[in-house]
C-alpha cells in the first residue's frame, strides 16, 4: 500500500467521523426543539417529526459508533471491521422504514382538537427543514467522494427528512390559516403521503439490498472489474488473467487476481506484480488490499526473434533498421522448429525512437526470445524486452541456422544438425 493512499485514506476517515458526530448533534437539536413544539401547539404533524428526529438521534448515534469501530483491526479481525459501516447502513435503512410509517401514521390520523398554531413555530419548522436539506446536501456530496455507505445513507435519509418536514409545514400552515383543501375527494395531506410512503420505500429498499449484497460478500461492480482487469493487461509481461475477484467491505474494496506472465524469473515476477499494484491503487480509489498471485506460463515452445537483412535469411546489423525480422517458433523440448514466418518490420524508416517502437512491436508479437547482433542491453530497446520477459541472446552468426544453433547452445548442436532442424 503506498503513503499517498495511506493518507488519503485517513484523511476520508476523520471527514466520515466529523459528519457523522454532526449529524448526531443536528438530530439532538432538532429533538429538543420539536418536542416542546408538540406539547405547546398540540399538532400531531409536529408530534411525528419530533417522534423522527428522535429516532435519527438514536440512528446517528449508532452510526458514529459503526464508523469509530470499522477502523480497527484486532488478532481476531486482522481486515478489520469495514462491514460495521454496511451494517450501520442497513441500520439506516430501518430507521428510515420507522420514520416513514410514523409519518404516516400521523398524516392519516384525525383529532377532534385543532392545533395551536404561532408564527414562531412556523419560523422554527422552516429554520429545521433548511438545516436537514443542508446537512443531506453535504452528507452526500462527501459520502460519494470518500465512497462511504454510511454517508450516503446518511443524506438520503436526510432527503426523506427534508420531505418530511415539508409535509408537517404545510400541514400547519393549512391550520393556521384554517384551510380545507382536496384534490377530487383526496385531501392533501393524504397525496403527500403516498409521494413520501414511496420514496421512502425506495430510499429504503437500496440502502437495505446494497449494505445486504456488501454484507453476503457480493462482487464489486462489473465496470471498476473492467477497468481493474485493463489496468493488469496493460503490462507486457502478462499472459493470461486467470482470475479477477474483488468485494466491497464499506467504503474499501479487496481485489484478489491470478495471472500467468511470460517470465520465470522469481524476483523479476515479484517487481512486476508490485508495479500492477500500484498501477491499480493509483486509478481504482478505496482500495485496502491488493493480493496477486503470479505463475510461470508453462510454455512449450520459445518464440525467436531474428533481425534480417532480406527475406533470404540473412542477419542484420541493426536492430531498429532490420528491414525484415524472422519469426521462429521453436519446440523446447525436441530442439525443433515447427515454423518460420518472415514480417516487414513496420519502424524501419521511422526518423525518432525506431528501436523502441521495434521492441514494442516485437512485444505484441509475444515473442520470448531476441537474438541481436548490438548490445542493447542498456538501451531502450533493450530495457523494453527484458520489462516484458523477453530473453536477449547477443548472437555473431551471419545467417538464420546459425543464429538458432548459436542461442540453442552447444549442447543441442548434434539435434540441431538434424533433417528437422533445416530452415531452406
Amino acid at each position: 500500500m503506498n503513503i499517498t493512499s495511506d493518507i488519503n485514506k485517513t484523511a476520508d476517515t476523520h471527514q466520515i467521523f466529523k459528519i457523522a458526530g454532526l449529524a448526531f448533534l443536528l438530530n439532538l437539536i432538532l429533538t429538543i426543539v420539536k418536542v416542546p413544539l408538540a406539547i405547546l401547539t398540540g399538532s400531531l404533524a409536529i408530534t411525528a417529526s419530533a417522534i423522527d428526529s428522535g429516532t435519527d438521534a438514536v440512528a446517528s448515534l449508532v452510526i458514529y459508533g459503526g464508523v469509530r469501530l470499522s477502523t480497527r483491526k484486532t488478532r481476531s479481525f486482522p481486515l478489520g471491521l469495514y462491514k460495521l459501516e454496511n451494517v450501520a447502513s442497513v441500520t439506516i435503512s430501518l430507521f428510515i422504514f420507522i420514520a416513514g410509517y410514523e409519518i404516516v401514521k400521523q398524516i392519516f390520523s384525525s383529532s377532534d382538537s385543532l392545533p395551536q398554531i404561532t408564527p414562531i413555530s412556523i419560523f422554527l419548522l422552516m429554520g429545521s427543514s433548511l438545516s436537514i436539506f443542508g446537512f443531506g446536501q453535504y452528507a452526500l456530496h462527501v459520502g460519494k467522494k470518500t465512497r462511504s455507505p454510511v454517508l450516503i445513507a446518511e443524506g438520503r435519509h436526510r432527503q426523506v427528512d427534508v420531505l418530511s418536514s415539508i409535509v408537517v409545514l404545510v400541514s400547519v400552515l393549512f391550520s393556521y390559516f384554517d384551510l380545507q383543501t382536496d384534490l377530487m375527494g383526496i385531501s392533501i395531506d393524504r397525496i403527500g403521503a403516498a409521494l413520501i410512503l414511496f420514496f421512502i420505500a425506495k430510499t429504503g429498499w437500496e440502502l437495505l439490498s446494497d449494505g445486504m449484497r456488501v454484507l453476503l460478500d457480493a462482487s464489486i461492480d462489473f465496470p471498476t472489474l473492467d477497468k481493474i482487469r485493463s489496468l493488469i493487461r496493460q503490462e507486457p509481461a502478462v499472459d493470461e488473467i486467470k482470475s479477477l475477484i474483488g468485494r466491497n467491505a464499506g467504503r474499501y474494496r479487496f481485489i484478489q487476481a491470478t495471472i500467468t506472465l511470460n517470465i520465470s524469473d522469481l524476483e523479476a515476477a515479484y517487481k512486476i506484480s508490485e508495479e500492477i499494484e500500484n498501477r491499480i491503487l493509483i486509478r481504482i480509489p478505496n482500495i485496502e488490499k491488493i493480493t496477486i498471485h503470479f505463475e510461470p506460463k508453462v510454455r512449450t515452445h520459445d518464440i525467436l526473434a531474428l533481425p534480417l537483412a532480406d527475406k533470404s535469411g540473412h542477419i542484420s546489423h541493426h536492430f531498429g533498421q532490420a528491414p525484415y525480422f524472422g519469426i521462429l517458433h521453436l519446440h523446447k523440448e525436441n530442439h525443433t522448429i515447427d515454423s518460420i514466418k518472415i514480417m516487414e518490420n513496420p519502424h524501419c524508416t521511422v526518423s525518432t525512437a525506431k528501436g523502441l517502437r521495434v521492441a514494442e512491436w516485437l512485444v505484441d508479437q509475444k515473442i520470448t526470445l531476441a537474438g541481436i547482433k548490438e548490445d542493447v542491453s542498456h538501451k531502450g530497446p533493450g530495457y523494453v524486452l527484458s520489462s516484458a520477459g523477453i530473453k536477449i541472446r547477443q548472437i555473431s552468426s551471419q545467417n538464420m541456422s546459425g543464429a538458432v544453433r548459436e542461442i540453442m547452445g552447444p549442447e543441442n548442436q548434434e539435434k540441431s544438425r538434424s533433417p528437422s532442424f533445416t530452415l531452406f
